[in-house]
């Protein structure tokens, strides 16, 4: 009976620590939404940063509210559509793409007046706006965008972008992490800046590309930033990124599983502040 007693008591104790389940919603583009499109990535991944966070913290359960291809001005104009319910946590994981399709970044000053979704400042208060309206005491996590190198779609290779070190429309995508980062400090958000974060800078996305030399017409593997002028044809090459050329990036763009776990431990990090 006194034994009885004793693992009653510790087992009322244990479940007196056990954490309340928590709600997440993870807003954002193909980087978050490839956690449950494992198969458009050739497989070259195993698993993204939302199940690896709740690997970690099992306890949380998350939604995926990523978008293919969208950008933070896109999401805020369909902010209403999108069916983002109520939860006990947000992150906001855009930016790449504004900075890639010439969005205009826009300036503080829009996100404070709430001037709407002609900028980037400004779609991201329209974002954030509706968060609070669907849980004003929820903590929303913006993360900012990562580097990128030249990025070469595993299906279409007629699908490539060149990378974040060099300007597109006259902006440059650290810009648009600085923005993202000036917002957080000004609404006192927690915030993960993958863009600065060491591991994820552009010597380590991809280990080569493999591209033909243009005077000898032989392929070479090229390191970053030696492969920034030499030219590739999506029509006659094949495609620059092997499995062997992977690093944090399969493809100079999206997270690999190196990049997965980068990202996925800056966000555990986070969450534990704010649980904690």
């Amino acid at each position: 009976m006194r034994q009885l007693l004793v693992s009653l008591a510790l087992i009322g104790l244990f479940s007196s620590f056990r954490r309340p389940e928590l709600s997440w919603v993870a807003i954002g583009d193909s980087i978050t939404y490839l956690n449950e499109h494992l198969d458009e990535t050739g497989n070259r991944i195993t698993k993204g940063y939302m199940t690896r966070v709740v690997e970690q913290l099992p306890y949380i359960h998350y939604t995926n509210q990523g978008h293919n291809g969208w950008t933070a001005v896109r999401i805020a104009q369909q902010i209403e559509t999108l069916g983002i319910t109520k939860a006990d946590l947000y992150s906001v994981f855009l930016g790449t793409n504004d900075w890639w399709s010439g969005r205009p970044l826009g300036r503080l000053a829009d996100y404070q007046n709430n001037t709407g979704t002609n900028t980037v400042y400004g779609s991201f208060r329209v974002i954030i706006n509706k968060l609070r309206t669907l849980n004003p005491k929820a903590p929303i996590i913006l993360i900012t965008p990562m580097q990128r190198v030249d990025f070469v779609y595993l299906t279409n290779f007629k699908n490539n972008a060149y990378g974040s070190y060099k300007a597109k429309n006259g902006q440059f995508l650290e810009s648009f992490a600085l923005a993202i980062d000036s917002i957080a400090r000004y609404e006192q958000l927690p915030i993960v800046d993958l863009y600065h974060l060491k591991g994820l800078d552009l010597k380590r996305l991809v280990k080569y590309k493999r591209l033909k030399n243009p005077q000898t017409g032989v392929y070479e593997n090229y390191r970053y930033p030696s492969f920034i002028d030499v030219p590739f044809n999506p029509e006659t090459d094949a495609y620059p990124y092997p499995v062997e050329a992977i690093d944090k990036t399969y493809d100079g763009l999206h997270p690999s599983d190196k990049g997965y776990v980068l990202i996925s431990r800056q966000l555990v990090r986070e969450i534990k502040k704010i649980v904690d």
